[in-house]
């Protein structure tokens, strides 16, 4: 038996049936074609989905979507404003060549985005500790790291 689930989706007010059982990514990727939000493992284990639910960065591959009824979700997609223009972050990944296949990247970018959004001033250690629920196939974490201080710092 399907259900309605209403939720902010990337700043704007969604409502959205669906099968009970579904996953916030699955919902996300099928229903809502949130495409940027990437599924890896399936279990929660490389971040390749995380986004943003009321700020805190999730695993949206293990998070049942009936979990976000009332609540904000933003997507990579979310980050770029109004006039197309890419969010700070997505410019020091580009900047500093922390974007290699770009799998991780979405994941990456907005784990960095919640740390920063509660922690503008991160050491190297708690950048480390943000980003390590998200793997990187091609090694790229010291760009990572790298562009996440960069902004920070500035």
């Amino acid at each position: 038996m399907k259900q309605t689930i209403s939720f902010i989706l990337n700043g704007e007010a969604v409502e959205v049936e669906i099968e009970p059982h579904l996953t916030l990514l699955q919902v996300l990727r099928d229903k809502l074609e949130m495409t940027g939000t990437k599924e890896g493992c399936g279990m929660g284990e490389c971040g390749a989905c995380t986004v943003l639910m009321d700020g805190k960065a999730v695993n949206s591959c293990i998070l049942p979507a009936l979990e976000v009824e009332g609540k904000s979700v933003t997507t990579i997609e979310g980050l770029i404003d109004i006039q197309g223009n890419l969010h700070p972050l997505q410019k020091a990944f580009i900047e500093y060549g922390a974007i290699q296949c770009g799998f991780c990247t979405p994941g990456m970018v907005l784990s960095a985005k919640a740390l920063l959004d509660e922690n503008p001033k991160p050491t190297e250690e708690e950048i480390r500790n943000a980003i390590a629920g998200n793997l990187c196939r091609c090694t790229g974490y010291l760009q990572i790291i790298q562009a996440i201080k960069a902004l920070s710092q500035k």
